[in-house]
């Protein structure tokens, strides 16, 4: 028997992801990723054959371009999201090389459910894909009543995970700080999530990085690691308004989470 750490079988795998973007070596890469993961994937290289490609087969997530010619992704998402469209609440994570805060609200504004800027980790987009397909199905199993069950009846509470003035939603992925959302990325959230499992452990950064994947055997430099941890420290500093840094570097060691109240 082989060592190392057991891979555990996705409980999407199969499920059709559209890519779409008019640049065919993005493309390739987002397939190769997605289709490493369990995936099964159908390209489109412009908003047309997007549409189209909807039309034959529904995906259960889209990746979508916003800056293509003839047919951008803004007017794709506009069509997807019509009311009486089949497609009006399938997942939608736009991608584009501008990545200022306007374009990232006009994106979500438009209808997409996530953004991810160019250019971007292979497996982050496979995390956020993830990530929305556990939302897309928790609420698929809350409308459906859990076996029946009348649609007024109250979806069950999401998970939470506190750590002072810290609050992970662990089923939405998101994170806030007192009443104030922080927005993370899935790998920024995915490394805060096993900080603050156990605050005041000390953490590796390997450690740290098995928590922000799914996938087995990933190598990440140690700068990757300290640039993912810088944004999220600048994250939470801009949230808490003053307070002392909670994510404490132990030189030699890694890193561990403290708060006022852990």
């Amino acid at each position: 028997m082989l060592a190392g750490r057991m891979t555990v079988a996705s409980p999407f795998a199969g499920a059709r992801v559209l890519v779409v973007d008019d640049d065919p070596h993005i493309r390739e890469v987002m397939r190769f990723a997605l289709e490493r993961a369990g995936f099964a994937v159908t390209e489109a290289a412009d908003g047309r054959a997007a549409l189209g490609a909807c039309a034959r087969e529904r995906p259960a997530v889209v990746v979508l371009d916003i800056m293509m010619p003839e047919m951008d992704g803004a007017d794709v998402c506009r069509a997807l999201r019509a009311p009486a469209a089949a497609t009006a609440y399938v997942p939608i994570i736009f991608v584009s090389s501008r990545d200022d805060e306007v374009d990232r609200v006009v994106g979500l504004e438009l209808g997409g459910d996530d953004y991810l800027g160019k250019p971007f980790s292979p497996r982050e987009l496979v995390a956020r894909v993830r990530a929305l397909l556990r939302r897309a199905t928790a609420l698929a199993a809350a409308a459906a009543g859990a076996g029946g069950a009348p649609s007024s009846a109250a979806p069950p509470a999401p998970r939470m995970l506190r750590c002072g003035p810290l609050c992970l939603d662990l089923d939405g992925w998101r994170a806030f700080w007192d009443d104030r959302e922080v927005v993370l990325t899935a790998t920024e959230f995915g490394i805060l999530r096993t900080l603050a499992g156990f605050p005041g452990k000390v953490f590796t950064r390997a450690e740290l990085m098995d928590g922000a994947y799914d996938e087995p055997n990933i190598v990440v430099s140690d700068r990757t690691i300290d640039s993912h941890l810088r944004r999220v420290r600048r994250k939470l500093a801009d949230a808490a308004a003053g307070a002392a840094d909670p994510i404490q570097t132990v030189h030699g060691v890694g890193y561990q989470l403290r708060t006022g109240g852990s």
